[in-house]
Formats: structure tokens, sequence, C-alpha cells
């Protein structure tokens, strides 16, 4: 059974950006790159609809966004020091 291939963000963008300019057909990509047809499409689409997150005036963390995190970290730090303080007296004994 083949491995699934993992490739890199800088691999997947210069393709996108070979299929976005047009000057080579999707067959002559796939066969320049070793990459399907298909995943090429569908990596072209991804990077026209990530163009929008790029000229975007709002900002890519919204509030809503950011108190979840604030929350989920102050809770890391409660459950840290429940964990220091269980283990310092631990090591007292």
């Amino acid at each position: 059974m083949n491995k699934r291939r993992n490739f890199s963000s800088s691999f997947k963008s210069k393709v996108a950006l070979d299929a976005l300019r047009g000057d080579l057909t999707l067959a002559e990509i796939s066969a320049k790159h070793g990459v399907h047809q298909s995943q090429i499409t569908k990596w072209k689409k991804q990077a026209l609809d990530g163009m929008n997150s790029i000229f975007s005036t709002e900002p890519v963390n919204t509030k809503a966004q950011h108190e979840k995190d604030v929350k989920e970290l102050h809770a890391k730090i409660g459950e840290l020091l429940v964990e220091k303080d269980f283990l310092l007296k631990a090591s007292a004994h």
C-alpha cells in the first residue's frame, strides 16, 4: 500500500502560482511537478479563496476568538498551579 504524500506549503504555493499564471496547461504542470491535475486544481482554488483574507482589513483574530483563547489559557494556568502545588506537597513528605 502506498504512503500518503505530504507537500510543504511552499511547494503547494509554487504549483498554485504556476496554475494561476496560465503559461502552462494543467497536464504540463502535472508532469513538471509530479502532482495529479485534480490536486493542482484544488490548490489553485484554495489560493484564490485565500486571497480575500490577504487583502482584508479585518483582523485575523476576532474579539470572540481572542476571548476564547484567553479563557483557555487561564484554565491551563490554573491547572498547572494546582499540579505544582500538589507536587510541592508530595516532595515535602
